[in-house]
């Protein structure tokens, strides 16, 4: 890919609100969580969340549009819970996003503040 993560991050949440109208008309949403490698990670929430069709939605809606309007290379990946469909520990997300923290950064700081509760 010849975009950096940074690059793809900011032109899906450009493209995320046109992409979004399918999703948002069957009472879904879609959640732009990073980029990591050229790859894509979002979560589907709403209805669409846990749906049977969701992987159809992901690679045949979101995908689909996304590579038409920045990279025929792009490849989306929904987090659904799945092994196989996780986030990195690492990714990039904008600076300015509410920090997405993965199951171990909470464990740890739930650790830490809990002896103050």
């Amino acid at each position: 890919m010849v975009f950096s993560d940074e690059e793809i991050y900011k032109a899906v949440k450009h493209y995320l609100p046109k992409v979004n109208e399918y999703v948002k008309s069957h009472g879904g949403d879609i959640k732009l969580l990073g980029v990591k490698d050229g790859i894509v990670y979002i979560e589907l929430t709403g209805t669409c969340h846990g749906c049977s069709m969701s992987l159809m939605t992901t690679k045949m809606v979101v995908q689909k549009q996304l590579r038409e309007l920045i990279s025929p290379e792009l490849n989306v990946i929904n987090v659904d819970g799945t092994e196989q469909n996780r986030l990195p520990d690492e990714y990039y997300t904008d600076k300015g996003d509410e920090a997405e923290l993965d199951n171990s950064k909470k464990e740890k700081l739930f650790d830490k503040i809990k002896k103050y509760f």
